[in-house]
Formats: C-alpha cells, structure tokens, sequence
C-alpha cells in the first residue's frame, strides 16, 4: 500500500463526498424503492415504581438479554425519555424498547418465541402499563 500526500487524500475525499452528494440528491427516490420494507414495534414501560433505578436497570437488563435471544430482532433500541421539553412530548414513560423486524411475520414469530415469553414472565412485575405502536412501511 502506498501512502497518500495529504494533498492526495483530500482530493479522493473531496472527490468521495461531491459523488456521495449527488447519489444523494439524484438517487433519493430510487435508493428508497430499493429499501426493504420494515415492521416496527415500538413498546413504552411505565413502572410500578417510577423513581425507582433498581427496577428500571432491572427492565433494562431484561431487555438486553432478550435483544440477543430472540432470532428475528433485525436491530433494536432501548431508550429512556428525553430531557427535551415540548408540548407534544409525552415523558411519562419509563422506559422504551424500539425493534425493527423484516415484516409482520417476522414480529409474530417474536410474540411467541420462548425468550420473549420468558422476558414477560421475569419482568411483568416491574410494569403497570404498556403501550405498543406497531407500524409498516409504505
């Protein structure tokens, strides 16, 4: 391998960006149509205990070990709620858990995959109220 002047890395980079920017600008609609449409299930956790960061860590561990139990999971996210401040923002949750799936076969798989079932059964306790937005691209 040959090492690059600095004046010829910038010049690949530069060359990199302006053809990154216009498969960007040019290609947006076809790049879309070639993305592979997602199921998204996006759960919220209130606790029995709100205040309470034993039980909070506890779901989050329970969470995590069933990210990487569960086999049709494409990728995943688990969150706590922002410290932004508007009127449409709901910070009433404790904790959300964000999975994307290949499709809705996929997710149905999930809802009765063992690790699933068992996550329900070690942490339910924890929770008095869970919502789930469920939602597929267009």
């Amino acid at each position: 391998m040959s090492k690059q002047t600095r004046r010829q890395f910038l010049s690949a980079a530069g060359k990199t960006a302006a053809v990154t920017g216009m498969v960007s600008l040019t290609g947006g609609a076809a790049m879309a149509a070639q993305t592979k449409k997602v199921f998204v299930h996006h759960v919220y956790f209130w606790l029995h205990n709100p205040d309470s960061q034993e039980d909070r860590n506890k779901l989050i561990a329970g969470l995590q070990k069933l990210a990487k139990a569960a086999k049709t999971i494409q990728q995943c996210h688990i969150g706590v709620p922002s410290t932004t401040n508007r009127d449409v923002i709901d910070r009433s949750y404790a904790v959300s858990w964000l999975l994307f799936f290949k499709n809705k076969a996929e997710q149905d798989i999930y809802q009765t995959d063992p690790a699933h079932l068992k996550f329900i059964e070690e942490c339910s306790s924890l929770w008095k109220k869970v919502i789930v937005y469920d939602s597929e691209d267009i």
